[in-house]
C-alpha cells in the first residue's frame, strides 16, 4: 500500500522559509516521478514542482527561484520554500506516479499559511 505523508507546514511571515517533507512508503521515490501540488483558498489544485525518475527537477514559473524540490536516500521528498509570499498560502500535497504531472498517488496535504 502506497502512503505519502507530508509534514512541515505551518504559519510563517512573508519573506520567511519553510521546508516541507513527504515520507513515502510502499514506493521508492527514486524509481517514481514525485511532485508537489497546492490548492489555495477558492482555487484549483495546481502543480508546483516535480522531480523525474532520472532526477531532473522542474518548477512552476510562479515559484521558480524561490522553491526547490529534492529527494534523498531516506525515501523522502522535500520542498524548500524561500521568500514566501501571502499568495503561496495553500494546502500543499505530495504526489507520485509515472509522471509528476499525472500522479497516481496523493498525500493528505499540509497547510501553509503566509501572513503579510
Amino acid at each position: 500500500q502506497v502512503q505519502l505523508a507530508e509534514s512541515g507546514g505551518g504559519l510563517v511571515q512573508a519573506g520567511g522559509s519553510l521546508r516541507l517533507s513527504c515520507a513515502a512508503s510502499g514506493i521508492n521515490v527514486v524509481f517514481n516521478a514525485m511532485g508537489w501540488y497546492r490548492q489555495g483558498p477558492g482555487k484549483q489544485r495546481e502543480w508546483v514542482a516535480g522531480i523525474s525518475r532520472g532526477g531532473s527537477a522542474n518548477h512552476a514559473d510562479s515559484v521558480k527561484g524561490r522553491f526547490s524540490i529534492s529527494r534523498d536516500a531516506k525515501n523522502t521528498v522535500y520542498l524548500q520554500m524561500n521568500s514566501l509570499k501571502p499568495e503561496d498560502t495553500a494546502v500543499y500535497y505530495c504526489a507520485a506516479g509515472s509522471s509528476s504531472r499525472s500522479p497516481a498517488y496523493w498525500g493528505q496535504g499540509t497547510q501553509v499559511t503566509v501572513s503579510s
